[in-house]
């Protein structure tokens, strides 16, 4: 007997091309430094179920000529409450809307998602201007 299939290829790619708020920035004053950056009530919604996801949203960045500005990004992060997204999907979306912000020189953001059915999930992605994703 054959499964049927739960998940589809929308749940897939649910939420990667909603529109979100800008990312605003500002110029860098000071090279060589690190920001780290904690949203420790992130939150967003299943794209199969419509049950809320929670997590810690980590963002670890060096900037080159222009810093997040903090109350557009929160507004950002806010947007995803609604948004039917999977947390991998979260995390990379995250990453790539960071990376056309404020072009760093690096960035790695991880998501610590809450336990769901006993099971907790980390997701890290990283881009360097050397190196690309990785």
């Amino acid at each position: 007997m054959a499964k049927s299939k739960t998940y589809t290829d929308e749940h897939a790619v649910a939420g990667l091309s909603a529109p979100l708020p800008e990312i605003e920035t500002w110029e860098n004053q000071y090279p060589g430094y690190e920001i780290t950056i904690v949203n420790p009530e992130f939150t967003s919604v299943c794209p199969k179920t419509g049950l809320p996801d929670h997590g810690t949203l980590t963002l670890v960045y060096t900037p080159d000529k222009r810093c997040l500005e903090l109350k557009s990004l929160k507004m950002y992060w806010l947007e995803y409450r609604n948004l039917g997204i999977f947390q991998e999907n979260i995390v990379n979306r995250c990453l790539r809307d960071i990376v056309k912000a404020c072009r760093p020189a690096r960035a790695t953001v991880t998501g610590d998602f809450t336990a769901r059915g006993g099971i907790t999930t980390r997701v890290t992605a990283s881009w360097s201007r050397k190196r690309g994703r990785k």
